[in-house]
C-alpha cells in the first residue's frame, strides 16, 4: 500500500505542533534546572543564619503581615526583599526610593508624604531600629530580620521572628 503524502497545510500543522512541543519541552527543563539551581523563598521566617528573614507589614493598605525567608546571603536589603518573595518598584521621579511592594499600594506616594515604606533591621525577637541607609546600600547578614512597614514611619507590627 502506498502512501498518499499530507496536504502541504497538515505537514505544517504538524511540523508546528511538533516545534511547539519540543520549545516547551526545552523551557520546562531550563526552568527546571534554573530553579534547581536559585534558592527559593520561604513563606516562613529563616531558621538560624540559612538566610535573611524578611517582615512586610500590608495593615495600613487593608492586608496583613507577611513574612519570607531569602536563603542565602542576599547582597542588599532589596535582594533579601525579593529573594523573600516580595517584588518591589521603585518611585518614578525618585530612583532608589521603594514605593511598592507586591504592586502596593495602587499609587505610588511622595518620598516626603506621610505614607511610605519604612525600612528596618532587628536580630530574631529583638527590638526594632529604623535603618539609617537605604535598602539597596543595605547589606544585612544571614540571620538578620529586616522589616517593612508602609505608613507615617511606624515599625512592623510584630516582633521579629
Amino acid at each position: 500500500m502506498t502512501r498518499t503524502p499530507a496536504p502541504a497545510p497538515a505537514r505544517r500543522i504538524r511540523r508546528t505542533v511538533g516545534s511547539v512541543a519540543a520549545v516547551a519541552a526545552l523551557t520546562a527543563g531550563l526552568l527546571g534546572a534554573s530553579a534547581a539551581q536559585a534558592p527559593r523563598a520561604s513563606a516562613t521566617a529563616c531558621t538560624g543564619t540559612t538566610g535573611v528573614t524578611v517582615v512586610v507589614d500590608f495593615t495600613a493598605l487593608g492586608g496583613g503581615i507577611e513574612t519570607g525567608c531569602a536563603p542565602g546571603d542576599p547582597a542588599s536589603g532589596l535582594a533579601a526583599l525579593t529573594g523573600a518573595g516580595f517584588p518591589y518598584a521603585f518611585h518614578p521621579r525618585y530612583p532608589g526610593f521603594v514605593c511598592k511592594i507586591n504592586a502596593l499600594p495602587a499609587t505610588c506616594t511622595n518620598p516626603t508624604g506621610t505614607a511610605y515604606w519604612s525600612y528596618w533591621h532587628a536580630q530574631h525577637g529583638g527590638p526594632w531600629s529604623y535603618s539609617s541607609l537605604g535598602a539597596g546600600s543595605y547589606d544585612p547578614a544571614p540571620g538578620d530580620v529586616e522589616g517593612w512597614s508602609f505608613g507615617a514611619g511606624a515599625q512592623p507590627g510584630i516582633t521579629a521572628p
